[in-house]
């Protein structure tokens, strides 16, 4: 008899999974909730292309197993959005055109909207620590650095989490 499906909640939903325990999270979001907004890059916590938020913390996923998730929320890049509108993170993302191949971008996204939850005004230099894990392969890092300020004005304008 198949043991029942454990219950992942992601992106506001409650997802069942049949992964086991030790899985990694990056592999049941991609693989078995159809989740391929997290990316796939070096698989040693590295790159942060991967990254997600768990309780509301940036984590690589790769590294994260599904059974050390427990009951907590995961909010990957598709949960940004909120009732079909882009979080201010997004839209000043593409206002301010900071990516190239985009690969690094949901994770920069995720890692990004943890910064302004936790500093809604970090200083650039504050930014560029927060973000130092995630890498850019185009290196579109002045960008990128724009984008987070840009974010925290829009967020600060329409009264609103990043």
């Amino acid at each position: 008899m198949a043991d029942p499906p454990r219950i992942l909640r992601v992106n506001g939903d409650r997802r069942p999974v049949r992964s086991a325990p030790g899985r990694p999270l990056l592999e049941v979001l991609r693989e078995e909730l159809d989740l391929t907004g997290t990316k796939y890059g070096c698989g040693e916590g590295e790159c942060g292309a991967c990254t997600v938020l768990v309780a509301g913390l940036p984590v690589r996923s790769c590294q994260v197993r599904l059974g050390e998730v427990g009951d907590r929320d995961v909010t990957t890049v598709e949960g940004l959005a909120r009732d079909g509108a882009l979080s201010p993170v997004q839209r000043a993302f593409l206002e301010v055109g900071a990516f190239q191949c985009g690969f690094c971008t949901p994770g920069m996204l995720v890692a990004a909207t943890a910064l302004l939850r936790a500093h809604p005004s970090p200083s650039r230099a504050e930014a560029a620590d927060a973000l130092e894990g995630n890498l850019c392969r185009c290196g579109g890092y002045g960008r990128i650095l724009a984008a987070v300020a840009r974010a925290a004005e829009l967020a600060r304008e329409e009264g609103r989490e990043p």
